[in-house]
């Protein structure tokens, strides 16, 4: 497999240090409201990443942390009138529903800030013994950033450029306005632990420092999380990590992209906020998730009503095939000819194809295209007279819907009983276009009690009454199917 290095610019061929074991860690959330769609992204792609490694039959340790304490958690409980402790705790059981629901695998480790702050404190207090950090007479600990001789390899940033325009804030006591903050001294009001400075609070940045090294050891396989992390916090922690320990923080260090809303940068201030909760009251949580792999994950992805959909369709798409598949091959009795030799290496080619796609820096979209060339495949052999009724088409199907039970597995999608979700997908876009379905089922009920009683006349008014509401009727052999207009 090869990862894009974001410290080194490049895709590089990946393989774990030790063991055949990937160590890999990622930033959580600071919980402090519910999650966006940004945090979707990013838990999206380090899941599929997880699910990726362990497909190419990898070990996978996998370490996301809660920032459970933090200057914005103080400021919204503080809003609240909650405790800041309680509100963190509060946000975090959130997380865990909106990411079960997208179908997001829980990390195998999911440290906490509050729960490791003597290793906070032990990896600060090693800092200003080795002269990277200092104490003040307030009790705040700074990180020397000068004194660490690689700070902004990551980021690529110019330091005398930064200190140019960086500013010492009133109250602080910095050596330098690049210095960070490693502890801060306790204020009015605030959750506050015992410290050789004196009652405070770790700086943002220390935690994910001192959890990664407990729980996965130095050097981590693979660090990562959102582009907008690149700067400051993976550059700080890098910079407190290897100037602790001397070892090297992560060999690989991976950033997914942006999420732009209807192609503008998503903020509260422009209306166009949109968290996870919101979105999947009007779609699937399926939808939401394919509609975040069909970008590569290191470009930016635009959120809009019209991508949506179009996810959606595809969704559709391919539960239909693997519906249609799962009926020819229970229900036909099969002429004895096998698999027509083009047709097996079109098939082989689409597997070696797809992954090559998801070894080549976990190209999703390019994945997804031959998860739709094997649902063409499918559709070509159920139009081909002469061959869907032959043991040829039925090892066919089951090839393709062992390799979309294999592909889905790893995307996280497309999995799902074909009927209910299916049901689900008609029973959501009815919902979003105010169709009444209970309306709709009372109506189906008379449809079908006047088809009982042969009054096709009133079959079709009731037909008619439905078309009205926004729904379609068919009538299969099975009985009548409804779905949205």
């Amino acid at each position: 497999m090869q990862l894009y290095n974001t410290m080194t610019r490049r895709k590089e061929d990946f393989a774990p240090l030790r063991d055949n074991h990937v160590r890999m860690y990622a930033c959580g959330i600071t919980a402090y409201d519910y999650c966006h769609i940004g945090h979707a992204r990013s838990a999206v792609v380090f899941d599929v990443l997880v699910r990726t490694l362990r497909h190419m039959g990898h070990r996978v340790t996998f370490a996301r942390n809660f920032t459970d304490v933090d200057d914005k958690i103080i400021v919204r409980a503080n809003e609240n009138g909650e405790d800041p402790l309680a509100l963190a705790e509060r946000f975090i059981r959130a997380f865990h529903e909106d990411m079960d629901r997208l179908g997001v695998l829980r990390a195998d480790v999911e440290p906490r800030c509050t729960t490791h702050i003597p290793e906070m404190i032990a990896l600060t207090q090693d800092l200003i013994a080795k002269g990277h950090a200092y104490a003040t007479p307030s009790g705040d600990v700074y990180f020397r950033v000068r004194s660490f001789a690689g700070y902004a390899r990551l980021s690529g940033r110019d330091i005398d450029e930064m200190r140019a325009g960086a500013r010492v804030a009133p109250g602080e006591e910095k050596e330098d306005p690049l210095d960070f903050a490693l502890w801060k001294a306790a204020k009015p009001g605030e959750p506050t632990w015992d410290s050789p400075w004196g009652p405070g609070r770790p700086g943002w940045h220390l935690e994910c420092s001192a959890m990664s090294d407990k729980h996965l050891g130095l050097p981590l396989d693979i660090h990562g999380g959102g582009q907008d992390l690149v700067f400051p916090h993976h550059e700080n922690e890098i910079a407190q990590t290897e100037a602790a320990t001397g070892q090297e923080m992560a060999r690989f260090w991976v950033h997914n992209g942006f999420v732009q809303v209807d192609s503008e940068k998503m903020s509260k201030s422009l209306g166009n906020f949109k968290t996870i909760r919101e979105i999947m009251d009007a779609y699937l949580p399926e939808t939401l998730r394919y509609f975040l792999l069909t970008k590569h994950y290191r470009s930016p992805i635009d959120f809009t009503l019209d991508n949506m959909d179009e996810a959606e369709k595809n969704l559709r798409r391919i539960y239909t095939a693997r519906q249609e598949m799962a009926a020819a091959l229970a229900g036909t009795k099969w002429a004895a000819t096998d698999l027509p030799a083009a047709l097996a290496a079109e098939i082989d080619e689409q597997e070696a194809a797809w992954e090559a796609a998801m070894g080549d820096d976990m190209n999703t979209a390019q994945a997804l295209g031959h998860v739709f060339n094997l649902v063409r495949l499918a559709g070509r052999i159920a139009e081909d007279k002469a061959l869907r009724k032959t043991r040829g088409a039925k090892a066919a199907w089951e090839r393709i819907q062992a390799d979309l039970d294999a592909w889905g597995a790893v995307l996280g999608v497309f999995t799902q009983d074909p009927a209910q979700f299916l049901a689900s997908l008609r029973d959501t876009q009815a919902r979003r276009k105010g169709i009444d379905t209970a309306r709709v089922r009372a109506l189906l009920d008379q449809r079908a009690a006047a088809r009982a009683a042969k009054d096709f006349a009133a079959s079709d008014a009731l037909r008619d009454e439905l078309a009205a509401l926004g729904a379609t009727v068919k009538d299969t052999p099975a009985g009548q199917v409804w779905d949205v207009a």
